[in-house]
């Protein structure tokens, strides 16, 4: 019997996925181990890996295909002896009840369908700025669904020639005046013409504004239509559809900062010790160098073991974690987002333990290649701005994290000693923290004790 291959779950909260690339073909014999597809989530490309041996007899959802449920059939498997005629499409998920055309042969969608035309939300929004009708639409994902690519294809934003249907639907669309349901409406009631109106929507649009603009207009204003040199507002911008990393930070961050009741504590740590000793050690050992970041996160892990009320989170219902071990996230930027791997237990590791973990982890996170277990979970998170010239900032909790400590630049700056000003380099480091699990004293006396580490780092050696 073909045995299902379905789209696998990453993560506790992973409820579907992209379906990036297959690595093997229709007919390609498996065996366990072999690499089948790459899965895009949310913060990484992960590799699906078989566990049985077998031949590809069939792929349901091709390349490329977005927002794939979890659990649903995305091909099959036959063992020994077992041909693809006795696939039966049928027999999955109400997600793929539906006949599946072959992957290279496109769906088309008319205006007598009796269902709409299944398209993917990026996929319906992109049509609706560029005023195209989905239902005139050829699909070319997974069955027959419509995909931000056909779109492009049509308006030409991929690079791609586009395809006779989309020659189709070019031409019947160069005179449409574009102009949303609720503009159009507006524009009867006041018996306007919309061709006279300029829009200044995305892609010259007629939204509700232009048309109330119109209406207080004089009539020969409102008749003349905008000159040619006259720039529009949708030339002054361009609406770019976010990335799923993207998203979830926005998201994230929204309910952290509507939900968690921040405060914040601000201590200025002299680091001219802790610049010694490190051009010290990088002196002496040439495996991999120290970077003011590795001694923070070390500070911070000590700190969180000499302070341990203060390595908490919130789990709401009168319940809250006290983390026994120091999981320090540290967060790194990537071109479509944030993601902040982990060092574990870093309490238990030296200096060059962590430099050597974070520059691993800061590597794969970039290429998008840790796993959910490396950036999901932590105790207590770092964010260091200090390397583009930040001197303070206030970082925005990792739920459920009790604490993130925001690090700014060391630079010089002007200090008392001994009655004397003298000069110093100075870094601002800035705790918030949850005030439901973590009080002002308490967060006092972490950052305090950041602070003592930071300013005499061979303490961090004992």
């Amino acid at each position: 019997m073909p045995i299902k291959i379905i789209m696998p779950a990453l993560s506790p909260t992973m409820t579907e996925g992209n379906l990036a690339k297959w690595h093997k073909g229709e007919g390609d014999n498996v065996e366990p181990g072999d690499v089948l597809a790459e899965i895009e989530t949310d913060k990484a490309t992960m590799e699906v890996e078989a566990v049985d041996s077998g031949t590809l007899g069939k792929i349901i959802v091709p390349d490329g295909s977005e927002r794939v449920a979890v659990n649903e059939v995305i091909g099959f498997l036959l063992e020994d002896g077992e041909d693809a005629g006795s696939i039966d499409t049928n027999d999955t998920p109400a997600a793929n009840a539906a006949e599946t055309a072959p992957a290279a042969a496109p769906v088309s969608h008319t205006v007598g369908d009796d269902n709409a035309p299944r398209a993917t939300p990026l996929a319906r929004r992109l049509a609706e700025q560029a005023g195209i009708d989905l239902a005139t639409v050829a699909g070319t994902g997974a069955r027959g669904k419509i995909t931000r690519a056909d779109i492009e294809t049509l308006t030409g934003a991929g690079g791609k020639s586009a395809t006779p249907a989309a020659a189709t639907t070019t031409a019947s669309s160069e005179n449409r005046l574009f102009a949303s349901p609720l503009a159009r409406r507006l524009a009867v009631e006041a018996g306007l013409d919309l061709s006279a109106i300029a829009g200044t929507g995305p892609q010259g649009r007629i939204v509700k504004a232009d048309v109330e603009k119109a209406k207080s207009a004089p009539p020969a204003t409102v008749a003349k239509a905008a000159p040619a040199a006259d720039v529009i507002e949708s030339d002054r911008y361009e609406v770019v559809p976010m990335s799923a990393m993207r998203k979830v930070v926005a998201e994230r961050m929204v309910h952290s900062k509507s939900n968690v009741p921040h405060f914040y504590l601000s201590v200025d740590c002299e680091i001219d010790e802790l610049l010694k000793v490190r051009f010290s050690l990088n002196e002496r050992f040439e495996d991999g160098k120290l970077s003011v970041n590795d001694f923070v996160i070390r500070a911070c892990a000590l700190a969180l073991m000499e302070v341990p009320e203060a390595n908490a989170g919130w789990v709401g219902d009168g319940t809250m974690r006290l983390y026994k071990t120091a999981d320090i996230s540290v967060a790194v930027a990537l071109d479509e987002g944030l993601i902040t791997p982990i060092i574990p237990d870093a309490e238990s590791k030296g200096l060059a333990e962590i430099s050597a973990k974070m520059k691993d982890l800061a590597g794969r996170a970039r290429d998008g290649k840790l796993t959910p277990e490396e950036y999901q979970g932590g105790s207590f998170t770092i964010s260091n701005l200090g390397m583009f010239g930040i001197k303070q900032f206030d970082a925005v909790i990792n739920e459920p994290q009790g604490c993130i400590l925001a690090v700014g630049a060391g630079e010089p700056r002007p200090v008392v000693k001994n009655g004397e000003i003298v000069p110093a380099t100075v870094m601002t480091c800035t705790l918030s923290c949850d005030h439901r699990v973590v009080d002002g004293a308490t967060g006092a006396k972490l950052l305090s004790a950041i602070k003592r580490l930071i300013e005499y780092p061979p303490a961090m050696l004992l």
